[in-house]
């Protein structure tokens, strides 16, 4: 009897430390926002050297884009990402530097800021999730950033804008 009363108070104590650990570990990730945390980054299929696949489509002002005619930043978004979202200054920033004809923004869903945001500086398209230039580029994530050289080759990929300023000091 003295066995199992140590027992079950052993397995007591080992419960109290392991909810202690793990609200100590909670608060610290909403103290930082999970700032500490490193992402492997966005799935991605298509890697540097990767050709685009063949696609067609028609921007939200009526502009033809193809595979032929897509070349620089490409840019995949979706409605109600929050990661999105707090990419699109940034994006918009490169974007504008590149000038509009070499930039092109997917616009998954129904995001009408997104779509206003993107319209000055970038070629929009707005497609289901599943749609004919995210099947040309492979792309099942949002948001997911593509650098394509003239031959319609990606030249880097990311989910970040630093992860694509690799490509162009390298």
């Amino acid at each position: 009897m003295p066995y199992l009363t140590a027992a079950v108070v052993l397995i007591g104590l080992l419960c109290v430390l392991n909810l202690l650990l793990t609200l100590t570990l909670i608060r610290r990730m909403r103290q930082t926002g999970g700032a500490d945390v490193q992402h492997a980054g966005p799935p991605i299929a298509l890697r540097p050297g990767s050709p685009v696949g063949e696609f067609a489509a028609v921007t939200v002002d009526g502009q033809a884009v193809s595979h032929d005619t897509v070349a620089g930043l490409v840019g995949f978004f979706s409605a109600g990402c929050e990661p999105c979202h707090k990419l699109l200054p940034r994006f918009t920033e490169h974007a504008r530097t590149l000038g509009r004809e070499n930039v092109l923004a997917v616009v998954a869903g129904d995001d009408a800021e997104a779509v206003e945001a993107l319209t000055p500086v970038a070629r929009v398209i707005v497609e289901d999730y599943d749609g004919p230039v995210a099947g040309a580029f492979q792309n099942t994530w949002t948001p997911a950033l593509y650098l394509l050289g003239s031959d319609h080759r990606v030249v880097a990929t990311g989910g970040r804008m630093e992860d694509l300023s690799v490509a162009s000091t390298a």
